[in-house]
């Protein structure tokens, strides 16, 4: 049997942003209690309120969640949407990163060209070891995100602009 005769799961993709707590809330919460994703719960509320997207699996369990929060980076001087995606355990080999990542960047970028860019693209800060050498390009060839150096905490730094934005009057 080869990789393309086994079945791949089907996700639903569950767009939240803007609207802030997701009406799925509970489920998203108890998703990151059940993966111990963020241990602390006055953090995990406020998370909440910054939802992109979430993926629940075939029987409609939440299997990964995405945030993103307006955020100016000195080294960039531009505001950006600092993202962040959590999935789960036993969906982490079978790309479901790579899928949520991209729907969210739509749903950001869609909202991005609707109000005149409040942020003109995306950052992430990667702390998964596994990404950092398994996609050691300097661009990702499907979502491009750009290696742009190290953060503060020495993590990998990575950006995507959106298609029509334009840079800030204030740069550095």
């Amino acid at each position: 049997m080869n990789d393309a005769t086994i079945a791949q799961p089907k996700f639903d993709y569950i767009a939240h942003w803007p609207q802030g707590t997701p009406k799925d809330g509970a489920a998203v919460l108890e998703f990151w209690r059940r993966e111990n994703a963020i241990g602390d719960e006055a953090q995990a509320q406020q998370r909440l309120r910054e939802v992109v997207s979430h993926a629940t699996n075939e029987a409609g369990d939440v299997a990964g969640v995405c945030t993103a929060v307006p955020i100016t980076l000195p080294r960039l001087g531009q505001p950006m949407y600092y993202y962040r995606c959590f999935i789960g355990a036993q969906w982490r080999r079978i790309r479901l990163g790579t899928s949520l990542t991209t729907h969210a960047f739509v749903v950001l970028e869609q909202y991005a060209r609707a109000h005149d860019y409040p942020c003109i693209g995306v950052v992430m800060e990667l702390e998964n070891t596994g990404l950092v050498e398994t996609l050691n390009m300097p661009i990702w060839p499907i979502n491009p995100f750009i290696y742009i150096g190290k953060s503060r905490r020495n993590l990998e730094l990575r950006v995507q602009y959106f298609d029509g934005a334009l840079l800030k009057q204030a740069r550095p």
